[in-house]
């Protein structure tokens, strides 16, 4: 039998609404990373993760990648899904 499908809601700090799906894989949480380019341009990346772990695992590498890219800054962001 096939998995049921679901919509996924995140909602950031900053009123920013994500949808994803409809998706059978059991994702838990929302990650974005806002770089801060200079110059006041910004570039933005984002994922799902299947636990609080795995996602805010991203923030590891995060510090080398942003001085890899010569980011001035970055914010990253975990929230939780919520199935609607």
């Amino acid at each position: 039998m096939a998995k049921k499908k679901r919509i996924l809601t995140a909602t950031m700090a900053d009123g920013y609404v994500k949808t994803i799906g409809p998706t059978a894989v059991p994702f838990t949480h929302y990650w974005r990373i806002v770089a801060h380019l200079g110059g006041g341009r910004t570039e933005v990346f984002w994922g799902h993760a299947k636990s609080l772990k795995e996602a805010t695992g991203k923030r590891a590498a995060l510090a080398e990648a942003a001085k890899q890219r010569g980011w001035e800054r970055y914010d990253f962001e975990v929230v939780a899904l919520v199935e609607s």
